[in-house]
Order: C-alpha cells, then sequence, then structure tokens
C-alpha cells in the first residue's frame, strides 16, 4: 500500500470529484432545493411543487411540468460538466439562464439516495435513473407525466461530517423557505407550492404580475408599504419596489435583488440603496424588491460557486441606475415624506436646533419651582442602601442623589463617592435584561394587549421564532401561529409596557439569526431573546421625573452588573470625588 503523501500528482477519482464538487454546490438542504428549482425554472416549467421532509433531511422533492428529458439525457445528465445551456467557451458570456456549470445533479446524487423520474412531452414513456450515494443502481422505463421529479432522500448519508453541521429541522426548513419564497418573486408567472412534513405551507398560482406574487406571499398589509421603484442609465435597467420611508417600524422583510432574473448581490447595490435611501435611525435596512436587467456581457456569475454574488464590467452605471430608482420611487408625487432628507451634493439635511439644557439645583428656588413636571424636582430625594456585608449583590454606591437630567438625556447622580452620570436606555436595558433572564423557569407577569396583534415575519425569521418559541413564551409573550409566517401575541411581558410587540419579534429573529448555534451554552437562547426584547423597548420612553429617576437609579444599584448594558456598552461613567478634587487643584 503507498503512502497517502508520496509527492506524485493523480487524477482524482470521479466519485471522489463529485464529492469535492458538492461541497461547492450542495451547503445544505436549500442548496438542493435551489438548484433542483433553477433545473425546473430552465426546463420551462409553468408549475413547480416541491416537498420536504424534516427540514429536507430526509427528503427533498421537486416536481416540475417542464420539458423534461430524453432516457438518453437523463443518464448524460449524471456525468459532471454536462449541460445544455452551452456550446462554447464563446457563450459564457451570453448565457441567460440559471445554470450551467452541470455540476448539480452528479454532486447532489454523490451524497444521497438520488431518483430523477422524466419523460418530454412527446415520448410515450418515461424514464427512471436510482443512483446511492454517487453510485448509480438503476435505469428503467417509468410511466410518468411530462416533466421531471427529482428526490433526494438521506442528505449527506456518505458524508457524516457534513452531515453534523447541518442545524435544527426548524433552521433548515426556514432557509428552504427563504429560497422559495425568492424564486417564487423571481418568477410571478410560474405557480410555486411548498409542503412541509405534509403539511402544505404555500400554494401560489401563477401571477399576472410582480405586485399579486408579492401580496400572494407576504400580505396585502406588506404590499402596500411599498413604492415602485424604476430607473436607468445606460443600458442597466432597475424596476421594482421599494419600502416607504418613515414607517413607525422596519419591514420584517428582506431585501430581494435579481440581476437578469437570477437571486444575486454585488457590493455597488447594496451601497446604492444605503446610500439613496433616506438616512433612518439606528441599523434600518429598508425592504427592496429589485430586478436589475442589463446585457448579459456586462455581468459575470461565476464569481461565487453558489452564484450568490456578481460581478459588473461597469460599476458606476449600475450603481446610478439603482440611485435613480430609489429616488424614483421616494420623491414620486404624492409620496408622504419622512423629516429626513436625502442626502446629496446640494441638498444636506439640517439637524434640529436642541433645547437648551435643564439642570435642577438641589436648593429649592422660586425660578426653578416653575419647571413643567416632566423635568426632575428641585429637591432631589437622597436615597441610602444598607449594604449588608455578605450581600452577593454589592450595590456600586451606599446613597445616591438625583441631581439633573440634561437635554440629551443623560442623568447626572451624586453618590457617596464620586459623581456618575447615566445614560437612562442603557440602564433600562440592563434592568429589563436581568428580570427577563430571572423569569425563565418561574412565573413571568405578562401583561395582555387589549387587542391581539398579528406579525407576520419572513419566511426565515418564523422559523427561527418557532424554533425558540418555549423561550419567548418562559419571559412572558403569549403568541401562537396564525396562519402562513403569521403569529398571533395576546400578551407581552409586563415590563414592555406599551411598546409593540411586532418589532420586538423581529429584533428577536434577527438576532437569534447573527448569533448562530452556540451548543455549548445550556442557556444561549434565553440570553439573547432577553437582549432582543430589553433593546426593543428600552427606549421607548424618554421622559424622566423625580420619582422615576430615583426608582430608575434604586433598580439599577439592585443589578448583579449596572455597568453595562447587555451588548457590552457603558450604563455610566463615573468620576470619583478624588479625580474632581485633582482636576480642580483641591487636594
Amino acid at each position: 500500500m503507498t503512502s497517502e503523501r508520496d509527492g506524485h500528482v493523480r487524477v482524482l477519482p470521479l466519485h471522489v470529484a463529485n464529492k469535492i464538487a458538492a461541497g461547492e454546490v450542495v451547503e445544505r438542504p436549500a442548496s438542493v432545493v435551489k438548484e433542483l428549482v433553477e433545473n425546473a425554472i430552465d426546463a420551462g416549467a409553468r408549475r413547480i411543487s416541491i416537498s420536504v421532509v424534516q427540514g429536507g433531511r430526509k427528503l427533498v422533492s421537486v416536481q416540475d411540468d417542464g420539458c423534461g428529458m430524453s432516457r438518453d439525457d437523463a443518464v448524460l445528465s449524471l456525468e459532471r460538466q454536462a449541460t445544455s445551456k452551452i456550446r462554447d467557451v464563446e457563450d459564457i458570456d451570453s448565457i441567460d439562464t440559471l445554470g450551467f456549470r452541470g455540476e448539480a445533479i452528479p454532486s447532489i446524487a454523490s451524497v444521497s439516495r438520488f431518483t430523477m423520474v422524466t419523460r418530454r412531452a412527446d415520448a410515450d414513456e418515461g424514464t427512471e435513473i436510482t443512483v446511492n450515494a454517487g453510485i448509480l443502481a438503476g435505469i428503467s422505463p417509468a410511466g410518468c407525466p411530462p416533466g421531471t421529479k427529482v428526490e433526494v432522500r438521506d442528505l449527506f448519508c456518505n458524508v457524516p461530517a457534513r452531515r453534523r453541521f447541518l442545524r435544527a429541522y426548524a433552521t433548515e426548513e426556514g432557509h428552504i423557505r427563504s429560497v422559495f419564497a425568492t424564486h417564487a418573486l423571481a418568477h410571478p408567472s410560474i405557480g410555486f407550492s411548498l409542503t412541509s412534513d405534509g403539511r402544505e405551507i404555500y400554494r401560489l398560482a401563477p401571477a399576472a404580475s410582480l405586485s399579486d406574487r408579492v401580496r400572494d406571499l407576504f400580505g396585502q398589509e406588506f404590499l402596500e408599504s411599498l413604492l415602485e421603484a424604476s430607473g436607468e442609465s445606460g443600458t442597466v435597467k432597475v424596476t421594482g419596489f421599494l419600502e416607504r420611508p418613515g414607517r413607525s417600524s422596519p419591514s420584517r422583510h428582506g431585501q430581494y435583488v435579481f440581476v437578469n432574473g437570477r437571486p444575486a448581490g454585488a457590493a455597488c447595490i447594496s451601497a446604492a440603496l444605503r446610500d439613496a435611501y433616506p438616512r433612518q435611525p439606528g441599523d434600518f435596512r429598508p425592504a427592496a424588491i429589485l430586478f436589475i436587467d442589463l446585457p448579459p456581457s456586462g455581468v459575470d456569475v461565476n464569481v461565487h460557486p453558489a452564484k450568490r454574488e456578481v460581478r459588473f464590467r461597469d460599476n458606476r452605471t449600475v450603481r446610478d441606475a439603482v440611485t435613480s430608482a430609489v429616488r424614483s420611487a421616494i420623491l414620486a408625487p404624492g409620496t408622504v415624506q419622512p423629516a429626513i432628507q436625502v442626502q446629496t451634493p446640494q441638498t444636506v439635511a439640517q439637524e434640529p436646533e436642541k433645547p437648551a439644557p435643564t439642570f435642577v439645583s438641589p436648593v429649592p428656588t422660586p425660578v426653578v419651582a416653575q419647571m413643567p413636571p416632566e423635568h426632575l424636582t428641585p429637591a432631589p430625594v437622597t436615597v441610602e442602601f444598607a449594604i449588608e456585608p455578605d450581600s452577593p449583590r454589592s450595590r456600586p454606591w451606599k446613597w445616591f442623589k438625583c441631581l439633573a437630567q440634561s437635554a440629551s438625556g443623560y442623568l447626572l447622580v451624586e453618590t457617596d463617592s464620586g459623581i456618575v452620570t447615566v445614560n437612562p436606555t442603557a440602564a433600562r436595558e440592563r434592568i429589563a435584561y436581568e428580570r427577563l433572564i430571572d423569569s425563565v423557569g418561574g412565573q413571568s407577569a405578562s401583561q395582555a394587549l387589549l387587542i391581539p396583534e398579528t406579525v407576520q415575519l419572513g419566511p426565515v425569521d418564523f422559523m427561527r421564532i418557532k424554533a425558540a418559541l418555549d423561550t419567548i413564551r418562559a419571559m412572558g409573550f403569549r403568541l401562537e401561529e396564525f396562519g402562513r409566517d403569521s403569529y398571533k401575541i395576546d400578551a407581552v411581558p409586563q415590563l414592555v409596557g406599551d411598546a409593540p410587540a411586532g418589532p420586538i419579534l423581529s429584533t428577536i429573529a434577527r438576532d437569534l439569526s447573527e448569533s448562530g448555534t452556540k451548543r455549548g451554552g445550556e442557556r444561549w437562547r434565553e440570553e439573547i431573546v432577553a437582549k432582543s426584547v430589553a433593546r426593543s423597548f428600552a427606549g421607548a420612553s424618554q421622559a424622566l421625573t423625580s420619582e422615576g429617576a430615583t426608582k430608575l437609579i434604586e433598580e439599577l444599584g439592585a443589578c448583579r452588573m449596572p455597568y453595562v448594558c447587555p451588548r457590552g456598552k457603558p450604563v455610566m461613567i463615573f468620576t470619583s470625588t478624588r479625580e474632581l478634587d485633582r482636576k480642580f487643584n483641591r487636594l
């Protein structure tokens, strides 16, 4: 037996090469759905039916009514680099289908139990091909309708290392729903259906227009939140929809960008959307459904193995076209404009003039006594704490006195050892986080909503919330599934107060997405949900009375970690009396 590292160069066996190719094409069950759906679209299908079991790990089935294949073509499709899309290298620059590399079917078949049944409309019978983990198991005639049906069972059955990297069923199903939504938007004239574990999730009839497909997929409310967008520059044209600026809460749907009908993205597109759209607070990203059309020779779709990103020959023209489309939407006649202006070299948004800071003297005077009640009272209360020697929660001060609140919202607090400047929003976030964490496993206080709130999420976010339902309910939410990708919320944690539940649920889903899966920690999901809820409502109310400020500082002092918010940002800045004396030369 020769050494594995003897220095000689070899041509890999076909089954090994296919498994390596599968690493590029097949990341998870959603990748299988994507490749098979794109093949069905390229085959001219008018209806595509997708069925998955256990998040696609057990089964992915895609059936279409496209042109189908003859026996010889079906067999040839199992060979690497087999394709019906190109004949010569020059064809690469003019390709206008969704794929051509010809590696999808052999790569998928190399890591699963694969069955394909296909028939051309002019053929008397079809062909059934079976492949087990890359080994051809059988080819036989089959009775079937025109078109193609592919069943992929036990994905990564022969690659256990890859299988271990798959996530929970709900997570994988969420990715499949996202792929489904993306392709359903890209091709509104095609009917799509999706079934998961025997339950039909979507059944979309062929739509007459993109707006009809958006409504059928995401609902009427989301459609009404969109503005039509249209722009062009040179040979690049952009059409679609953009979220209306100035909405009370960010959309729970993402950005869908299609380049010549292909779901894809590029840095210049994201930059154009970010720069042309009116500035919004926080990390607000507007929902967008944009179709970018240009000559095939002006775009390279093969810079990414899964074709998720593209490269343009002329980035500036593409960016100008996207910018033109964004401005056509937000500056259209009759559009209600937000208070924030679009930033251009000629127009710069002027910041509103801030009111003068209000400082409160600890000694009552006639002038201060006339201040409106929303400000701190002129004689702040001094609060003392009885510190137990063995207390596990040692307070950061023995006593404190709330002195003032500035116009920018910061609290100035005198303590036994110095002056503390407190950010009330971060303080509320810390207090809420610790209360929510402590409530898990106990009786969480809930506040029933007078009118239950229905929240529709994107497909992936819906599944993320579903996977965390037990944790979310343990913190005081009462919610249940209510139709496709929607939840009905009957109650929220008492400390949330009047904050709308929809944006909180969206924040939870986004934070769960960004956190990944921390298998080593038992309470990772509780921590993420608590952070999300705390951040969502912490800044909802900025007005503080003297009593409110005192209560806030009391609650902050009782926290286990009062110095930073759950995201690691400072809650307070402390300046000791000794440091003040040194700076004023009083030592």
